[in-house]
């Protein structure tokens, strides 16, 4: 079982740009089924895309792939002729949010969208748009969803996954990888890994995810990775007082920042005293849930509390 998405999951991509070409061919590798692309001035064309399977995502492929990828003019037309139900956004921060209303639009029932900068402004119109459809976005500025050994969505390094019984939400990208390799090296396999991004205005949240992992039976704890900034660790924790079944980890990223200081990162941002780690670490605790006290010691932290 996973969550969101699985070796069954049609992907197409926005944006074939240097990044977009870079990281449809490193899901491929991974056993993605990436059927379709979009690129309005190169609609008609075909991308094609060979090289050596990448065995750590499904180990009973050929070693070799070559796909032919084919690119249309429109979400719409992809969509149709493809049966993709998925799409990843890699296009440029200021068309973004055009190409994941697009998305919404076409009737995709999941958009992941990796861009990072896209205007805030333009990110309240998209969030104000979906809320109008019945596609779920995941990102921006996130690094993906990935399932084990069946899909990748995003820019994550496959081979750290392993497939497994603990779920991992994250607002951090890179913490999100040093928590899936530690989670790995325990003996703990993920069943799916969200990265949720760190902008202020974004589409799936913790809530969300935990709901998602609460309900699939194959996965036994969470981990989550918050930072400094915002209201949501501490929305989170009520929601995991009141509702939680399975055990959860986590830790919370900026305890060192320095008071009235504004970090560079987007939704990172303190007001009016609120959003601090030590704020967030102690609604968490209230909530049950095991904090790891520094980055290193995440995997064991989860592996802890899965114990108890």
């Amino acid at each position: 079982m996973s969550v969101l998405v699985d070796k069954s999951t049609k992907v197409m991509v926005q944006g074939m740009g240097k990044t977009g070409r870079f990281h449809t061919d490193k899901a491929i590798a991974y056993g993605t089924q990436m059927v379709a692309a979009v690129h309005p001035s190169r609609a008609g064309q075909t991308e094609i895309y060979e090289g050596e399977t990448d065995h750590s995502g499904v180990p009973d492929r050929p070693d070799t792939y070559r796909v032919e990828l084919p690119i249309y003019r429109t979400v719409r037309e992809a969509a149709a002729a493809s049966g993709a139900t998925v799409s990843v956004v890699y296009v440029p921060p200021p068309f973004a949010a055009d190409a994941i209303m697009e998305a919404a639009d076409a009737g995709l029932e999941l958009i992941v969208c990796i861009t990072e900068g896209i205007p805030v402004t333009d990110m309240v119109q998209a969030k104000s748009y979906l809320a109008t459809r019945q596609a779920r976005l995941v990102g921006p500025n996130c690094p993906g969803v990935i399932t084990p050994r069946q899909c990748k969505i995003g820019i994550m390094p496959g081979y750290i996954h392993e497939a497994g019984n603990v779920g991992v939400v994250s607002r951090s990208g890179t913490l999100t990888y040093e928590a899936v390799h530690q989670l790995t090296q325990v003996g703990l396999g993920q069943t799916t890994a969200i990265g949720i991004g760190g902008d202020p205005v974004n589409g799936t949240d913790f809530i969300d995810c935990l709901q998602m992992f609460n309900e699939d039976p194959a996965t036994e704890g969470v981990i989550m990775i918050g930072e400094i900034g915002g209201a949501a660790e501490e929305e989170a924790a009520d929601w995991i007082k009141q509702h939680m079944s399975k055990p959860v980890a986590g830790f919370i990223a900026g305890a060192t920042a320095p008071p009235g200081k504004r970090m560079g990162h987007a939704g990172a941002i303190i007001t009016g005293g609120k959003g601090t780690a030590a704020d967030k670490i102690a609604a968490l605790q209230a909530a049950g849930v095991a904090i790891a006290p520094t980055p290193t010691d995440m995997g064991a932290t989860m592996a802890e509390a899965m114990s108890r």
